[in-house]
């Protein structure tokens, strides 16, 4: 059985459910066109498929047929591929760009469902090679809506009628790493997230009268520049640790100082002590900031995904079976954890498992000069389809004790 020359044979249509998946992206966690497109592409493979109750979630169960080792349950590996879309605006000359205003598969969860399917294809026509039932994992609401938890509270762990053994991801990069690259790390391999909003409350006025007023624009803005500094110099540089304001929502006219300012931010941290540390930090900059202004501020900081964090023995099952696959060149150790987050946290919490990275970068360009996840102008090569479904499908493949 060559399981890479199987995927290869389904190139073009692997590619051709990427495409629909793209142009008709959804967000957060109901995607019923989503949802359907993959029910209908596995309906034919004699899966137990299951929907979820609280978000378009796809549970569905392959039962290996080869004999496992005798007195011994048969293994479960869980396969898991996110769904949702970003609230982007496409800037991609692609044919198949999407059709939906302001929303934008920029992360390359179209890929990632497309090679699931791909991968419950190639194992559903060798059941016959498969030691382990399989749950394939189609999760939505990724993009901060914590549809893994969601699919935790209803059973997805469970499912094959056990607690799954392993548990194993595929993200694609549009750019960092070449195309086709696989690569990992043992440990903490994406950061944990929080989300800070910030309310700045002062006293509004005419905008010609600034000493009348308490204006909290001034204010909120100073906060926006001091608190990624008060990160980089109040957390030693070698632990890992990021700050960064992405909304900002002030006033209604250019003549009106408003009441109020509302700013929120994302955090970044690897370690509880340094998250605790940069939660210090911003309540105690953000007060010092708002009595110099003479306005009053409040501070919300919601913890959102823990660290993902690799189990030593699945990163090696990638390895080898990256190295099987496509050769040792082709799989590259990550040296240090990325800063983004994922859901995927809170299964590898409960499962042993690894999420791994596959380069997907388009032709003409070098990685580290592409816009990269989230970006307007990301752009993912399906010639990686492929690779990526005989990649997770050979995970499932793997003997008992391999």
């Amino acid at each position: 059985m060559d399981i890479l020359a199987d995927a290869r044979a389904q190139s073009g249509d692997l590619a051709s459910l990427r495409h629909a998946l793209h142009r008709r992206p959804e967000l957060g966690l109901h995607l019923p066109r989503t949802q359907d497109t993959v029910l209908e592409a596995i309906d034919s493979l004699g899966l137990e498929v299951s929907t979820g109750t609280s978000c378009s979630s796809v549970t569905a169960v392959l039962r290996g047929e080869a004999p496992g080792q005798d007195g011994t349950p048969r293994r479960v590996v869980l396969l898991r591929a996110d769904l949702d879309a970003l609230p982007v605006s496409e800037d991609v000359a692609v044919d198949y760009r999407s059709q939906v205003d302001g929303v934008m598969h920029a992360c390359g969860h179209d890929l990632h469902a497309t090679m699931l399917v791909g991968a419950a294809r190639l194992l559903a026509a060798h059941r016959d090679r498969l030691e382990a039932d399989v749950v394939f994992m189609f999760q939505p609401g990724e993009e901060g809506y914590d549809g893994a938890g969601r699919m935790i509270a209803e059973g997805v762990l469970d499912a094959a009628g056990r607690r799954a053994d392993a548990a194993y991801a595929l993200h694609v990069l549009s750019n960092l790493s070449p195309r086709g690259t696989v690569t990992t790390r043992p440990g903490a391999i994406m950061a944990a997230s929080d989300a800070l909003t910030v309310t700045v409350t002062g006293r509004g006025g005419h905008a010609a009268s600034p000493h009348l007023a308490a204006d909290p624009i001034p204010a909120a803005c100073e906060m926006v520049l001091a608190l990624p500094a008060a990160v980089g110099r109040g957390v030693d540089a070698f632990s890992p640790a990021v700050l960064t304001v992405g909304t900002f929502h002030a006033g209604t006219r250019r003549n009106i100082i408003p009441e109020s300012v509302r700013f929120e931010a994302t955090i970044r941290t690897v370690d509880p002590g340094v998250s605790a540390l940069v939660a210090e930090l911003t309540r105690r900059t953000c007060a010092g900031i708002a009595a110099a202004h003479g306005v009053r501020v409040e501070v919300e900081l919601v913890g959102e995904y823990p660290v993902t964090v690799n189990h030593p023995g699945a990163v090696q099952a990638a390895l080898e079976t990256s190295a099987e696959l496509f050769g040792e060149q082709r799989f590259v150790s990550l040296p240090q954890p990325i800063a983004g987050s994922e859901d995927f946290s809170r299964v590898l919490a409960e499962v042993p498992g690894a999420m791994v990275f596959l380069g997907a970068s388009v032709d003409g360009v070098q990685p580290h000069l592409v816009a990269g996840n989230h970006s307007p102008q990301a752009a993912f090569d399906d010639r990686v389809l492929p690779d990526g479904a005989a990649l997770l499908a050979a995970l499932a493949l793997r003997p008992s004790g391999a």
